[in-house]
């Protein structure tokens, strides 16, 4: 009997460990930002409670499935090794204890498991940064262009690779590949001889993340495109932020260039003291070498003028919407400019720009007209998808599960999050009551209608209470109107 408990109880603590290597994972094997999930749900119960919830739910299918990596291999064998021996060590006549045991250990075996691991992986890595360094070093004629921002950033690599395509052989690194490892991958799988140009995409959660990406590609020209509240988790504050972005154009050499949004406040506003090529949508932007004016964003897409440095003036027109959009396209058009690409291939790259997938692209789905926003949501992309499903005529709807990684901010940018979308939409459907307690609170202090906040557990469930929402003409009539969704932010498997 007891034989029999233990065996099934090491089936189940298998199929926890799977989910929770998988979290590990998605969590980029921080050992901080995994046990974060344990503060307000871990009990002496909450493992065996959790262990049943995984075995009777299992197989679940992930947003983004773990990857059984080479690492992730490593470090199952490592856990195996590690269980084993407390098995093996533990007298007979402790073994039933075995299951309590390992339940109590559980919280810390994934990040004690990659901590035995991590002078290994330390040398693996070290190896490969290596040898994505090699490479470079035997193709000094590469143009490397970092990207880095609060927001913006993989818009504004994946518009300049296409305008820079026009004159340049150009490799970016894919989707959003940002981290060291990720850029390394790129470099030695994609990175051929025949590129003349590189756009890394540089992403940063803690001080000093650009920096290690600068001293592995060494950057002759950088974009840092926003400035704003993203990672607080890890940040801190708003100050490390600007610190962390700006060790990008720290790490240009004098016979580069930076490229900077003054459209962000604390960008515009930073005595940088070094030659810069500035870009902005605004009015805010002031005086820049690149500005764009006379904006016209509808549903059909953007229009703007461009007075270029030497005096010449242009109009781009691009089937993407709003004007958060045109900011990232700026910042393209103004690196692509200064790097010789010839306007008027500009002006039709501009014109052929498809939306980044994520990133207020829209989706036609029978009669629905989606605007997928779902990643990565931060304050001000809110506020630019919020203006974006204004623009159209029909029943708006919303589908959220808030903001998060904004530390001590979170609630109150989701609050102001709620009560901007009382301004726009016609029904709010927010995902995980936990989750978006601010962003009703906001609903509810902007005098939203009850009736109209509907909460679902997950994102299929969302879209069948949109399904149910009424398309009736709210002023008696009997006329159908079309029903346009606005996804913002889609949470990772991990919260």
């Amino acid at each position: 009997m007891t034989s029999a408990f233990i065996a099934v109880f090491l089936v189940c603590y298998c199929l926890m460990i799977l989910r929770e290597y998988h979290m590990f994972q998605l969590n980029s094997y921080k050992a901080r930002a995994y046990m974060r999930g344990f503060k307000w749900q871990f009990s002496p119960f909450s493992y065996f409670l959790n262990v049943l919830q995984t075995s009777f739910n299992w197989p679940r299918k992930a947003k983004k499935p773990m990857v059984c990596t080479p690492r992730v291999k490593r470090m199952f064998v490592t856990h195996a090794a590690l269980v084993g021996a407390l098995a093996f060590f533990s007298l007979p006549m402790y073994s039933v204890l075995l299951p309590g045991v390992l339940a109590l250990l559980f919280p810390a075996t994934v990040p004690l498991v990659n901590l035995l691991n991590s002078p290994l992986e330390t040398a693996i890595n070290n190896w490969y940064i290596a040898d994505a360094k090699r490479i470079l070093k035997e193709m000094p004629r590469l143009l490397v262009i970092g990207v880095t921002g609060s927001y913006g950033k993989t818009s504004t690599k994946f518009f300049l690779q296409k305008l820079l395509s026009y004159k340049y052989n150009t490799l970016m690194t894919p989707e959003s590949f940002n981290t060291p490892m990720g850029v390394v991958k790129a470099i030695r799988e994609q990175l051929r001889p025949i590129h003349d140009v590189f756009v890394c995409e540089m992403g940063a959660k803690n001080i000093g993340d650009i920096r290690e990406l600068c001293e592995i590609v060494k950057p002759r020209f950088g974009v840092i495109t926003a400035v704003g509240p993203q990672h607080l988790e890890t940040f801190g504050t708003i100050e490390n932020v600007e610190k962390t972005k700006f060790e990008l154009a720290d790490a240009i050499p004098d016979n580069g260039m930076v490229f900077l949004n003054y459209d962000s406040e604390i960008i515009r506003n930073k005595n940088y003291g070094k030659p810069l090529v500035s870009y902005g949508a605004s009015l805010d932007a002031g005086d820049c070498c690149y500005a764009a004016r006379d904006i016209k964003v509808s549903s059909a897409g953007s229009s703007f003028r461009i007075a270029f440095p030497d005096g010449e003036e242009r109009i781009f027109e691009t089937p993407l919407i709003g004007k958060h959009n045109v900011q990232n396209i700026m910042g393209a058009i103004a690196v692509a400019d200064y790097l010789g690409v010839e306007r008027d291939d500009m002006a039709i790259g501009v014109r052929r720009l498809e939306a980044v997938p994520h990133r207020l692209q829209l989706i036609r789905k029978n009669s629905i007209i989606i605007i997928d926003d779902a990643y990565n949501s931060n304050p001000s992309g809110t506020g630019a998808a919020l203006e974006t499903l204004s623009m159209y005529d029909g029943v708006k709807i919303m589908i959220t599960p808030g903001m998060v990684e904004l530390g001590p901010a979170q609630d109150e940018a989701n609050r102001h999050f709620g009560a901007k979308a009382a301004k726009v939409c016609d029904y709010v459907v927010l995902v995980g009551e936990r989750q978006t307690r601010s962003v009703r609170e906001g609903l509810k202090d902007a005098s939203y209608p009850e009736e109209k906040i509907f909460v679902a557990e997950t994102l299929e469930a969302a879209f069948d209470v949109v399904g149910k929402v009424e398309k009736i003409d709210p002023d008696g009539g009997q006329k159908v109107r079309q029903k346009i969704v606005l996804l913002e932010n889609d949470l990772p498997d991990n919260y």
